[in-house]
């Protein structure tokens, strides 16, 4: 196993959430990253962030280690969740509640109902 294969799998496992982006929480550096990062963080969803443009290691471990080729990359409990559009259609269809509610991760369902009246 690689340093950066070990990192990944220790960060996804010792962290509830944890999203692989371009940039931080605070300060997505790409668009679908922006997207994932806001909704997380509209929701209140406490997680882990990864800026993979400080790590090349990471930035292209982590395609390995979910067999994903895109970031962002989201992982609930040490599972691979997907990426900017499933996380979106999770999110529209109610399936992103239901993972985090089976996980134990709290989050603002008031705000993730608000999310979906402003976009039907």
């Amino acid at each position: 196993m690689t340093d950066a294969n070990a990192q990944i799998k220790d960060t996804v496992t010792s962290n509830d959430v944890v999203l692989f982006m371009k940039g931080t929480s605070e300060m997505p550096q790409c668009g679908f990253s922006s997207k994932v990062a806001g909704v997380l963080n509209y929701m209140g969803v406490q997680y882990k962030d990864v800026n993979v443009l400080a790590d090349e290691g990471i930035r292209s471990g982590i395609k390995e280690f979910s067999d994903w080729p895109t970031i962002p990359q989201l992982y609930v409990k040490g599972e691979f969740v997907g990426g900017c559009d499933i996380i979106t259609e999770m999110t529209l269809s109610g399936e992103l509640d239901t993972l985090l509610e089976q996980n134990g991760v709290s989050f603002d369902k008031e705000a993730a109902n608000k999310i979906r009246e402003h976009n039907t």
